[in-house]
């Protein structure tokens, strides 16, 4: 007797195991799910077997072959489209010229097929079912018979309500050609839902068969985990490949487990196997071909896929790690992790009970995960970047984390606060500001939305508000298909990392603060911001003296919010406008990078031509701009920095200047000679904020183009650097190119150095050592002091990487500083 494989089902529930290989070659105790199929119908004298495959089919083909391996005669029959479970035999409908059996390649059973057959064929049926009685069987076709077992009625996946009997359909058929019948070819057609009920309707026999023995159909990764259980207690009568060294306890062919190592049966250690001293293989698990498993790492009721790798103390409970996976020391994974092919995990990470891994991807060391990874490449240390939390729009940063954020966030705060929230001007910044309204709202916070506004003005409103807080959504200025989620505090900066470590707790424990209906909070719109920052801005300049200069000004506003903004500004002090991309746009804004030099070429091309005093363009978030000189010249950071810082100092002798370690040292000899004063900071822009703020501060700057002026608002702002420049060039009666020519050239040289996140303190401790007997400023990493110059050792808080950065009397010797500081750094990683 011939029989049918169905094997073209996707297993979509049993995914990210399923992502890359079909459900049937899913090992099931180091063997395809359905190899143990073939070896069932091969054993009941079935011989001659067609394998219908659609999803991945190549795999199983590959691995199966013609069947002569498996002692049996194997061919496939392809589906192109999806035709259902009686469609898809109707596929192979010229090869079945007899009674046939049919059964899925994804359970696992050990029924009697042959007993299956012989009660088929004592009732001339033209089809029998094989039944199977259960305790739960509302996910399965309930089959009603009656007592000489001819099927009465069949219901789909009844509701408690239709429950009538315990007996359900295996899905294991044995039918008649004659059946073919009620099957129409190249049609979607179902055997319980279509074919046996029509039979049925036409008089035609059925019957069920309870069938004794083993069944399970594994669609779950919880029955994935329940049927290796059922293996390992013999509760089903398959072939476990190696050698029962102990009870329970099997190990295969070329394994090596250290006479140190705890053996706890049931279990199974596959081929080539390595298990070190200390390492403890523990009840129901199961080890694939080859993997390691190194010292100190406890694995309990868990299944690991072939050529994994498991590290130092790592602990797996209840978990499955897909082929090629890599878990480093002390990794965890709790009960119901599942890992894809090929996932690496980072030492100390910790995924959380239920976290499902798509394959490919990496968790970062350190890490804890509390929800799956399906679509976004890593799993982060932290969940704050430098600017706030970043994603690709609607797959790392979708609706449900902004909300879930938001709610985070708003519990952090007492209740009935007041957030401010804005947007840009992109449609995935306004989809997702809702979704963090909802959540601020749900948390029982008030918001007030700003809406389309630049951060600095959203930033302003917190300060001027109520607020204890501000949110804001806008594209990453490197990648239009990023968002950043940027949160504020009631100061106006960004918050400090005591605030996130907060949120970033409450995220992980999902301890959200729910209000209930009465004090779900409330949406305002306050409708005068504009209007208030505006007059703050030109209440801190000399509205008269800048009027009597009258600035012509060249700007392009790369379709941001700061045109909602600059003009309203630009008309109270006097200034003659030329504008460049001059509305907000709800197509996403230009970013800060996206094809810049072109940019800045035209620009200053207007500039020279409308014999403008200056030009700048503002990047689409408004904090930060590039300013051109009246000769059309672009200043690059380091450059503007020092430009403006003269034109502070002049201005304002003896003024208290913050500045990040990284700065050149002629902003010192600038300083020093003006008598002005110096406050290094961190990189970070969280921490020139906070210095900016402390009330003696006149100007701050980063060497990223960010300038604050903390009178008036201790954070970046663009609007107001455009402002302040042409103040200070009134007051000191200066143009913009003559205070740039007289500031001196730095020589600057950047290197990054790859560093794995464990190596990274080795790193510093070791910059430290060796540079005994010299000055070392140690306000942000390790900044070392030589003559004419320095370098700065800081490891990277975001990436594997460490920066060095190296200040030299010329651009090689620069260049050599930071060469030699970096090839020292590689020389103690390796």
């Amino acid at each position: 007797m011939k029989a049918v494989i169905l094997a073209g089902g996707e297993g979509t529930r049993l995914r990210p195991l399923t992502s890359n290989q079909p459900k049937p070659m899913l090992p099931m105790a180091n063997r395809p799910m359905m190899e143990h199929i073939v070896r069932l119908l091969a054993a009941h004298g079935f011989d001659d077997i067609v394998v219908t495959v659609a999803f991945l089919a190549n795999q199983i083909r590959t691995y199966f072959g013609d069947g002569s391996d498996f002692g049996v005669r194997i061919r496939y029959a392809t589906e192109d489209t999806p035709l259902g479970t009686a469609g898809s035999v109707r596929n192979a409908a010229d090869e079945l010229d007899d009674t046939f059996l049919v059964i899925s390649g994804d359970v696992l059973t050990d029924i009697d097929l042959t007993a299956f057959t012989k009660a088929h064929q004592s009732v001339g049926a033209l089809a029998s079912i094989a039944l199977k009685r259960v305790e739960d069987p509302l996910e399965f076709g309930i089959v009603i018979t009656r007592e000489d077992g001819s099927i009465e009625r069949f219901l789909e996946k009844p509701t408690w309500g239709q429950v009538f009997s315990d007996t359900i359909n295996t899905g294991i058929y044995v039918l008649e050609p004659d059946v073919f019948e009620y099957i129409p070819p190249g049609q979607v057609v179902d055997f319980s839902g279509d074919v046996f009920p029509a039979a049925l309707a036409r008089g035609r026999p059925l019957y069920g068969h309870v069938a004794e023995g083993y069944w399970e159909d594994v669609g779950t990764l919880e029955a994935y985990l329940r049927a290796h259980a059922d293996i390992l207690d013999r509760k089903v009568g398959v072939e476990i490949e190696g050698f029962e060294i102990a009870e329970g306890v099997w190990l295969g062919e070329g394994a090596d487990v250290d006479p140190d190592a705890r053996l706890e049966g049931p279990a199974i250690v596959g081929p080539n196997c390595r298990v070190e001293a200390g390492a403890g293989i523990r009840e129901y698990t199961v080890l694939g071909n080859d993997v390691v498993v190194k010292h100190d790492a406890v694995i309990q009721r868990s299944v690991v896929h072939d050529h994994a790798y498991v590290g130092p103390a790592a602990r797996l409970r209840g978990a499955v790690v897909g082929r090629s996976s890599d878990l480093r020391a002390h990794a965890t994974l709790e009960e119901g992790t599942v890992l894809g092919d090929e996932c690496f995990i980072g030492e100390h990470a910790v995924l959380n009970a239920g976290v499902k891994v798509y394959p490919f991807k990496t968790v970062e060391a350190g890490a804890v995960v509390n929800t799956s990874i399906v679509w976004e490449s890593r799993g982060a240390r932290t969940l704050f970047g430098r600017r706030g939390v970043r994603g690709l729009a609607n797959v790392d940063i979708t609706p449900e984390v902004a909300t879930r954020l938001a709610m985070a966030h708003g519990t952090a705060l007492k209740k009935g606060a007041v957030v401010v929230t804005s947007r840009d001007t992109s449609r995935a910044a306004r989809a997702l500001k809702r979704s963090i309204i909802a959540g601020l709202n749900m948390a029982g916070v008030n918001v007030e939305d700003v809406e389309l506004a630049t951060v600095p003005l959203t930033r302003f409103q917190v300060r001027t508000s109520v607020a204890a807080g501000g949110i804001t959504v806008r594209l990453h200025p490197d990648d239009p298909n990023s968002v950043e989620i940027r949160f504020i505090d009631s100061a106006g900066r960004d918050i400090d990392e005591a605030m996130q470590r907060k949120i970033e707790r409450l995220l992980a424990r999902e301890d959200y603060r729910r209000a209930f209906a009465g004090d779900i909070g409330d949406i305002t719109f306050p409708p005068r911001s504009l209007e208030f920052y505006t007059a703050a801005l030109e209440k801190s300049v000399d509205r008269a003296r800048l009027r009597d200069r009258a600035f012509k000004v060249v700007l392009d506003y790369s379709f941001g919010a700061a045109s909602l903004v600059m003009p309203a500004v630009l008309a109270k002090i006097g200034a003659e406008v030329l504008a460049v991309n001059p509305f907000a746009a709800t197509r996403p804004a230009i970013t800060a990078r996206e094809d810049r030099d072109a940019r800045t070429a035209r620009l200053g091309e207007l500039v020279r031509a409308s014999a403008s005093d200056l030009g700048m363009i503002i990047d689409p978030d408004g904090e930060r701009g590039t300013l051109l000189d009246e000769q059309g010249r672009p200043l690059d950071p380091d450059r503007a920095l020092l430009a403006l810082l003269d034109l502070v100092t002049a201005a304002h002798p003896g003024a208290r200047v913050a500045l990040p370690v990284s700065v050149s040292r002629a902003a010192e000899e600038l300083a020093a000679a003006r008598g002005a004063t110096i406050t290094w900071t961190k990189l970070s822009a969280a921490h020139l904020m906070e210095v900016a703020s402390r009330g003696d501060v006149t100007f701050a700057a980063s060497q990223e183009g960010g300038f604050i002026w903390p009178d008036f608002l201790p954070a970046y702002d663009a609007v107001a650097t455009l402002v302040r420049t042409c103040d200070l060039l009134a007051r000191t009666g200066r143009s913009l190119a003559a205070t740039v020519d007289a500031t001196p050239v730095t020589h600057l040289a950047h290197e990054e150095v790859p560093v794995p996140w464990e190596r990274k303190g080795a790193v510093m401790r070791e910059t430290v050592e060796r540079s005994k007997g010299r000055e070392l400023v140690l306000v942000d990493g390790v900044k070392i002091l030589h003559d004419g110059g320095w370098a700065l050792v800081l490891p990277d808080p975001e990436h594997p990487t460490v920066h060095v950065w190296a200040e030299g009397p010329s651009g090689p010797e620069a260049e050599r500083l930071a060469a030699e500081y970096a090839r020292r750094i590689r020389q103690s990683v390796l």
